[in-house]
């Protein structure tokens, strides 16, 4: 068959190295760019060259089987990796580092502060006691209500759970605290996140992420049309019309490959089911700039950690992450390589090397809903939907719904594709077989 890809970020990359196997395929993206959200920086610093990452940054095989047993295949190398977490709560000036008993006392006055000590112990509590909730029936409470009826108290809340899950879902504070509970906690336990001790190890491609798109590249027989924006697809009974600005092609199908906000966009012929489900599953901007400013890094190196999450003193604000990449892709300058989301207006304009804009999935209980209704309209009149959004919006998921996509139109890949647990429990069954 001839197959359309609209999207190079890893659900398309991954359905074109699949389906190329099988089929006709021409990737369309609409950057100069292959990627999306794999995007690795060449930077000149203190006389030598980094290669330094803004978008997909970690992995670990325990949690990313698709995408390692992909690595492994094309013979992409990593290296082990630190994911330690610290939080700068401004209203307070405490700051701390998780990763070791040294590191969360970084401030001593903590140890002989009460929030603190409560803190860790609602921490502890939290760990405990939250993954009863996925034996719960039915959707159950959103965060907030969850932390409001089990008297957390406000700097666990502001310093330690919602900051973290703010820098893993690149969200505001607002909207982590209407997640549902259970989505959460469910993501956090599937990713040993709730364990104390015994989590994985995480790792970092080696030369950076853009690394494996060049290893796709020399191994697949596709049709790359860069810098080539879809502007609407139209389906029939015989197949898909493609238009673009150098014209219109026909295609046998499609596989829409992009976030779920622009994959409606681009339907001229959308139905009932595509419009409710797609526009079900919002995204949201995050401005991403590389910098060398260490005012974005907690005052005390000693707490500098991978993630470095701030928490302004106006509860009206945005929690904010800066991940310190010489931590994360184990690199050595004078200055230190930060990359901070969302707090573009407290770094020096002089000390900024790259900035980008990504997006990502807002998770609610209407978008997990509608992620269980993928099977109403995947395939249908020749269309197909590959996306992190199907699942927690991470390159796993991505690659996951490109290996569903593959297998149904034909192109198997000899690899188990193992089912979430969010696919089968509280409602969330995603269809076709989402980190």
């Amino acid at each position: 068959m001839r197959i359309a890809i609209v999207g190079s970020g890893i659900s398309g990359l991954a359905s074109a190295w699949l389906l190329s196997r099988q089929h006709e395929v021409h990737l369309f993206e609409a950057d100069a760019r292959l990627g999306g959200h794999t995007d690795t920086h060449d930077i000149e610093l203190d006389g030598r060259g980094y290669r330094i990452d803004t978008g997909f940054i970690v992995h670990n095989p325990q949690h990313y089987p698709l995408l390692t047993a992909m690595f492994d295949e094309l013979g992409v190398q990593s290296q082990p990796t630190t994911m330690s977490f610290s939080a700068h709560h401004e209203a307070t000036g405490l700051e701390y580092n998780a990763d070791t008993l040294g590191s969360l006392f970084s401030q001593r006055r903590n140890t002989v502060s009460p929030r603190f000590w409560r803190m860790l112990v609602d921490l502890v509590r939290f760990y405990r006691s939250a993954p009863a909730l996925l034996e719960e029936p039915g959707n159950g409470p959103t965060l907030g209500d969850y932390l409001d009826a089990g008297n957390y108290g406000r700097l666990f809340r502001e310093a330690h759970l919602v900051p973290m899950a703010s820098a893993l879902w690149s969200s505001p504070a607002a909207r982590i605290e209407s997640f549902p509970a259970k989505y959460l906690v469910r993501f956090m336990a599937n990713h040993q996140m709730l364990q104390l001790s015994g989590r994985p190890q995480w790792r970092v491609v080696r030369g950076g992420s853009s690394t494996y798109i060049h290893a796709l590249q020399s191994a697949w027989r596709v049709r790359e049309r860069v810098g080539c924006p879809v502007l609407a697809l139209r389906r029939d009974a015989e197949g898909v019309e493609v238009t673009y600005p150098g014209g219109v092609e026909r295609f046998d199908q499609v596989v829409v490959a992009c976030h779920s906000d622009q994959a409606l966009s681009l339907l001229a012929d959308a139905d009932e089911r595509e419009t409710s489900i797609l526009g079900s599953i919002p995204y949201q901007s995050n401005d991403t700039v590389l910098h060398t400013d260490a005012a974005l890094l907690p005052r005390n190196p000693r707490a500098w950690a991978a993630w470095n999450a701030f928490v302004p003193a106006d509860p009206a604000q945005a929690c904010t992450v800066s991940y310190c990449m010489n931590v994360l892709q184990s690199v050595q300058t004078s200055s230190p390589l930060v990359v901070t989301l969302n707090r573009t207006d407290a770094i020096d304009p002089a000390r900024i090397l790259r900035r980008r804009t990504y997006s990502h999935p807002v998770y609610t209980h209407a978008s997990v809903a509608a992620q269980a209704r993928r099977h109403e309209i995947q395939g249908a009149r020749h269309t197909w939907f590959a996306g992190a959004y199907w699942g927690w919006g991470f390159h796993e998921d991505g690659i996951r719904s490109a290996a569903d996509v593959a297998r149904a139109l034909g192109a198997h890949w000899p690899v188990p594709v193992p089912v979430p647990a969010h696919a089968t429990s509280a409602g969330a069954h995603l269809a076709a077989v989402p980190a």
